[in-house]
């Protein structure tokens, strides 16, 4: 399901004095961060913060948002989700945020039959897998164009044409 705002990351302790932090992100990796002149504070986008600067630091990143100048500032903030708007990231062609993705039924592209909802996704660096929630428990999906068909984060719907034994034997 697509949504305007979305989960970037948490604001997760201070660095130096003059109110930048480290920042955790949540995605593929900190230099996508950079990407992003406005933040949020909260899901609904009415809380906006300008971003000064944006700094991959190892596997975190060091920010400055506007109006922190202090320490005592950035400590405030500890522990606090960040948000991005969705347009803002200029995602390629048919790709999407693992959050659009959970949700989303998976329905055979040739029976249409409901094999149950995505719950989670793991990368794996060769490909990602589908957590599919079924009436007997989780299935794995390899997200392969062999077996992903369609998807359509809009509608809520993954085609797919499994192979034989991922819901079932009988599949």
């Amino acid at each position: 399901m697509i949504k305007e705002y979305l989960e970037l990351g948490q604001i997760v302790s201070t660095h130096g004095v003059r109110g930048e932090m480290r920042f955790d992100p949540w995605c593929d990796s900190p230099s996508f961060v950079k990407k992003f002149k406005t933040l949020y504070f909260d899901a609904s986008g009415e809380k906006p913060v300008k971003v000064l600067s944006a700094r991959p630091h190892g596997n975190v990143v060091i920010l400055m948002l506007e109006g922190i100048t202090t320490v005592d500032e950035a400590r405030a903030l500890r522990g606090t989700v960040l948000y991005m708007k969705r347009s803002d990231a200029h995602l390629p062609k048919d790709t999407w945020f693992i959050s659009e993705l959970i949700g989303c039924k998976v329905v055979d592209s040739d029976t249409e039959k409901v094999y149950g909802e995505i719950t989670d996704v793991t990368e794996t660096g060769a490909n990602d897998v589908y957590h599919v929630k079924t009436n007997t428990g989780v299935a794995l999906m390899p997200a392969v164009k062999e077996f992903i068909i369609s998807t359509d984060v809009e509608e809520g719907i993954v085609k797919v044409r499994p192979i034989k034994g991922i819901f079932n034997d009988e599949d």
